[in-house]
């Protein structure tokens, strides 16, 4: 299968942080045909195994999505709204949501109409209590298919523009999750030493609780995280990555030796990569993978991205080509000595 068809296959499917069922199953189906082993978790981490004899190496990209959850319910059928991971309000008006009540139902976030507002209103920014999600029916219908806790998932596009690049939402993560089906697939024709264990972690947005409870179960020898950071805008000076290409982060949550190894292989493959130091902790997987049992020494892979955590984050498909290249060259150079060399 192509990329592009996986990500619209997978960005499509609803996974919000601890709900991810519904994508931890299909990407499931997608990784089987590639591995020895694949199964899903009691919390919806998806792990799936190529056997190998040497040391085992876990690769973690999480699954999970942001988005919201039914607070109440208004008289008049309007829904109120809590935010599940980290949704801005600013972004909602005017989106179309999907709410998976007791049936799944499409509806629209509103506001208090422009003409209405007060003027100390028109100075501030939209509240999260300003908003409501209107399904288009009577309230007693509402009521019956609805309740408090119910999840909205946001607005699903899935935009092609020039140049290969693309507008999605949930490339947060699930960008990175296709560079580990993209390394599978280079794989299948592909020697390799090492036990591969690519894994799809859930509930990254609240804390990499997927990574730390896969990372015990496979308790792997070395680790590779794998997730978006901000790539250059006009407004946001201080981040120069370019989409073109991946980044491989330094600092102290970062094993130097094994960075090294992952640059030697790129290097090697004529894969460019950029360089980020983030000089305390990451908040991605590689934070809490590294950390697992007695420590997994890893490293962090980040697929540069524009717009985050919006249903137009924006990403460049040769990035994430290149990406599954590196991944399958770098699980296919994995020797057993390296265990005594990070040491040394």
């Amino acid at each position: 299968m192509e990329l592009e068809q996986f990500l619209r296959e997978v960005i499509a499917q609803p996974g919000l942080t601890g709900h991810e069922g519904p994508v931890a199953r299909l990407i499931a189906d997608k990784f089987r045909p590639l591995c020895d082993e694949v199964y899903i978790t009691s919390t919806n981490s998806v792990i799936a195994r190529k056997k190998g004899n040497g040391p085992k190496v876990m690769f973690a990209a999480h699954l999970d999505e942001i988005g919201l959850m039914v607070t109440k319910v208004e008289k008049d059928g309007s829904l109120r709204m809590g935010s599940v991971g980290g949704v801005d309000p600013r972004i909602l008006p005017g989106m179309r949501v999907t709410v998976l009540g007791k049936e799944t139902l499409l509806g629209v976030v509103g506001a208090k109409a422009p003409h209405l507002l007060t003027e100390k209103e028109r100075e501030q920014n939209y509240q999260r209590d300003d908003l409501y999600v209107d399904l288009g029916l009577p309230a007693d219908k509402v009521q019956s298919l609805v309740q408090i806790g119910d999840l909205i998932q946001l607005e699903n596009r899935f935009v092609e523009l020039k140049n290969r690049r693309y507008a999605t939402k949930t490339a947060d993560d699930r960008a990175c999750v296709a560079i580990l089906y993209r390394a599978m697939q280079l794989l299948a024709n592909m020697r390799h030493e090492a036990d591969l264990y690519f894994v799809a972690t859930c509930q990254e947005e609240i804390g990499s609780w997927g990574a730390k409870m896969a990372g015990f179960e496979v308790d792997p020898d070395f680790g590779v995280a794998l997730d978006v950071c901000h790539a250059a805008t006009p407004d946001a000076t201080q981040f120069t990555h370019e989409v073109t290409s991946l980044v491989a982060s330094m600092g102290p949550y970062i094993h130097p030796v094994l960075r090294q190894k992952l640059s030697d292989v790129a290097k090697e493959q004529n894969i460019v990569l950029q360089t980020a130091v983030v000089p305390r902790s990451t908040s991605t997987d590689a934070d809490d993978l590294g950390v697992v049992r007695g420590g997994v020494p890893t490293i962090l892979l980040e697929l540069p991205l524009k717009y985050m955590h919006t249903t137009v984050e924006l990403f460049d498909m040769h990035a994430l080509q290149e990406g599954g290249r590196l991944l399958a060259n770098f699980a296919a150079a994995v020797q057993p000595g390296w265990e005594d060399e990070l040491w040394i």
